[in-house]
């Protein structure tokens, strides 16, 4: 239900938080820009790493960018380095751009990689926008080339948002938002060392200001296949957020330009949720265009914010987090998380978590469907530990709130690899997720960030 084109075998979605500002803010906004993150545990398997500070704009090599303080510090352009023209394949336009550039420092992944997910959370007013390359080190010691990983910003009006498919050397491939390598099955077979991250911002000519970045970087993984995960011990307390319910389906057949509403929305759908749960709303001006009469129209602007015009769909997870972040005060990433365990620190810190997982039918007792890829956000555990999810697959919002048991539904989001109903081998998610919070968020939330690996 995300993916209305195939997404290439384990496509991890890299989510951490654009909060760890709020670390920097604690500590008077400053932060060690060459700091690598703490390993967790022996045999750790995800990565993230993630600059968002004054000090972390200020670091890395500029040409024309500058790093600008204040509550929540971003890069902005100071003076363009040049000029550059872009032929907009989804529209045929050809305009004329100011532009200035910004390269991180080289991270070092406490992770060899298989797989590599950026995101960011920006600001782009009308006549901005922006765009975020990756480069990767392989254990052979080559060098990728710079990679797309997406032109962006969070109107349509200037430029349509993209992805780049299918750019390669020959050792790796972007596959829509991620990074993979083509042969990681072998023990010994060809990683992601490290790797960098280039902005380029981009304004109309003559224009005094741009976009502002406030938070960059990726998620690098390696998760090993598996058809089955070990079952964690659920925490025994019952805790459940109050999250906003909407459905997918009451949106069938809206917007064919946007993938026409229904099982392709499961995503914005459930960004939208959390957007709202955080206290945040589509302005009356946001939803002007959309027709009169329809149900829920925030659920149609979040589609149009997240679309992909390459993909052709609303599934492309670093815009999914972009845009939450596009509400003020937020923040947004893609991760993976490594356990059920790992969930339930983040709810019970009170932080709701969308989540990507495919199953059979008579995978998950009490769906009602399959699906060979869906989002939904858990908001809570039962006392036994089943999971009560905000399934968008509902045909009403009453309908939205489901409780599944724990032991499936931990099995199909966490693995990697599943037997579709035909019998063959396909891909899992091996825990994606998307995390939205706070940009500054509470004492709790930061430890419950900590503790899963997220800060």
């Amino acid at each position: 239900m995300t993916a209305p084109t195939p997404r290439r075998a384990v496509l991890v979605a890299a989510l951490a938080v654009a909060t760890a500002a709020t670390a920097a803010t604690l500590s008077g906004g400053s932060a060690s820009a060459s700091a690598a993150p703490t390993p967790r545990a022996q045999g750790h398997t995800v990565d993230n790493r993630f600059w968002f500070s004054y000090d972390h704009w200020r670091a890395g090599t500029h040409r024309g960018t500058t790093a600008v303080p204040g509550a929540r510090p971003g890069l902005e352009i100071g003076t363009a380095a040049g000029r550059t023209e872009y032929a907009d394949p989804h529209t045929g336009r050809k305009s004329t751009w100011e532009y200035a550039t910004w390269t991180s420092p080289v991270h070092r992944s406490t992770v060899p990689a298989t797989e590599a997910i950026a995101s960011w959370n920006a600001r782009t007013p009308a006549g901005t926008w922006i765009q975020i390359e990756l480069r990767g080190t392989y254990t052979d010691g080559a060098v990728s080339p710079w990679y797309v990983m997406g032109r962006w910003a969070s109107r349509d009006g200037d430029i349509r948002r993209t992805s780049v498919d299918g750019q390669t050397d020959g050792k790796s491939t972007v596959w829509t938002d991620t990074l993979a390598v083509d042969a990681p099955a072998a023990a010994a077979g060809l990683r992601i060392t490290d790797w960098q991250l280039r902005l380029t911002l981009h304004r109309r000519p003559g224009a005094d200001r741009g976009p502002t970045v406030w938070l960059a970087g990726a998620m690098a993984s390696d998760v090993p296949d598996r058809f089955t995960v070990p079952a964690s011990v659920p925490s025994g307390t019952a805790h459940e957020l109050k999250v906003p319910c909407y459905s997918q389906e009451v949106h069938i057949g809206r917007y064919p330009e946007y993938d026409n509403g229904g099982e392709a929305w499961c995503s914005p759908t459930s960004s939208q949720m959390v957007v709202e749960f955080w206290g945040r709303k589509a302005s009356a001006t946001a939803l002007t265009w959309v027709k009169p009469g329809y149900s829920d129209p925030q659920i149609c602007h979040a589609a149009r914010s997240t679309y992909d015009a390459a993909y052709k769909g609303c599934g492309n997870w670093p815009f999914n987090a972009a845009y939450a972040a596009t509400y003020r005060g937020l923040a947004g990433v893609v991760t993976r998380l490594t356990s059920l365990t790992d969930l339930e620190t983040l709810v019970r810190a009170g932080i709701p978590v969308i989540t990507s997982q495919s199953f059979r039918r008579e995978e998950l007792t009490g769906a009602g469907y399959g699906t060979a890829g869906h989002l939904m956000t858990v908001v809570g555990f039962t006392a036994a530990g089943d999971v009560i999810a905000n399934d968008p697959h509902a045909p009403d919002n009453p309908g939205v709130r489901r409780v599944y048991k724990r032991a499936e539904w931990e099995t199909i989001w966490l693995r990697t690899k599943r037997t579709a109903t035909a019998g063959k081998v396909t891909s899992g998610s091996g825990g994606i997720c998307y995390l939205y919070v706070p940009a500054l968020p509470g004492a709790a939330q930061i430890r419950a960030l900590r503790e899963v690996g997220v800060l």
